[in-house]
């Protein structure tokens, strides 16, 4: 099979999968490029409440496959404006999203899982940015993402050395949300998945985008809120001890 990007939605999670296994998941050109259009399509749908990003077998991703990433003139720069593009709408997608991670998750795979809202990973998975091994200058937007998950100095070690770090260090600095035993990531993924798409998209959505600064909407949300059952409905459920039925949706 090509290398590609596969996708399915299952209960109302989507799940993106990093099929590139002869060569560790390293993302091609062309699957960057498609990574943003995938996401696009997978907001639009109604019923995907929650995105999870993971990679095919026993790896998240190695990084880019460098030999489909060299422009005309032997540069990276085309390449990482498109790894910089899937990063960023990774980032922006408006529904919760988790990376699954297993083995490595190593330069553009760290980008990536960097950009999910959470990461769970596997006891052994190893994490790197490795830009300073290429001589590539790190995308500032990626850099500012990275300090904010780990603090600068954990991102300096990271960017500065290009070394990889373990599972247990990554939860400690912050790049790792939970660690999981050999065999338990899926159920656990699963587990909290339930959970995610169980409760207010409303609440996410807006609690999204305030954490990430945009207080220019805090109307927008106010007002969205206003005229959703989504209060009701879910202060209804605690007082008649049920599990509530949230329906809000983006609006078109």
């Amino acid at each position: 099979m090509e290398p590609q990007l596969l996708h399915s939605v299952t209960d109302a999670v989507a799940t993106v999968v990093i099929h590139h296994p002869a060569k560790r998941n390293a993302m091609t050109a062309g699957m960057w490029a498609a990574l943003p259009p995938l996401l696009d399509e997978l907001a639009a749908e109604e019923s995907v409440r929650a995105l999870v990003l993971t990679g095919e077998g026993a790896t998240f991703c190695a990084g880019a496959d460098i030999s489909t990433l060299r422009g005309a003139d032997g540069s990276p720069a085309d390449a990482q404006d498109l790894a910089v593009q899937a990063e960023e709408a990774l980032a922006h997608f408006p529904k919760p999203t988790l990376a699954a991670i297993r083995g490595y998750c190593v330069g553009g795979g760290a980008q990536l899982a960097g950009a999910c809202d959470l990461r769970f990973c596997e006891e052994g998975a190893q994490f790197g940015v490795t830009p300073a091994k290429l001589g590539i200058v790190y995308p500032a937007s990626s850099t500012a993402r990275l300090v904010s998950l780990v603090g600068p100095a954990a991102a300096k070690y990271l960017l500065f050395s290009g070394e990889l770090i373990d599972s247990a260090r990554a939860l400690r600095t912050g790049l790792a949300d939970e660690v999981l035993a050999a065999g338990e990531l899926d159920k656990r993924v699963a587990e909290f998945t339930r959970t995610l798409v169980s409760r207010s998209l409303l609440t996410q959505s807006a609690a999204k985008e305030f954490a990430a600064g945009r207080l220019d909407r805090a109307d927008y949300w106010s007002a969205q809120a206003h005229r959703a059952p989504e209060a009701a409905e879910g202060i209804g459920a605690f007082l008649e001890r049920r599990a509530p039925r949230f329906t809000w949706t983006a609006p078109a």
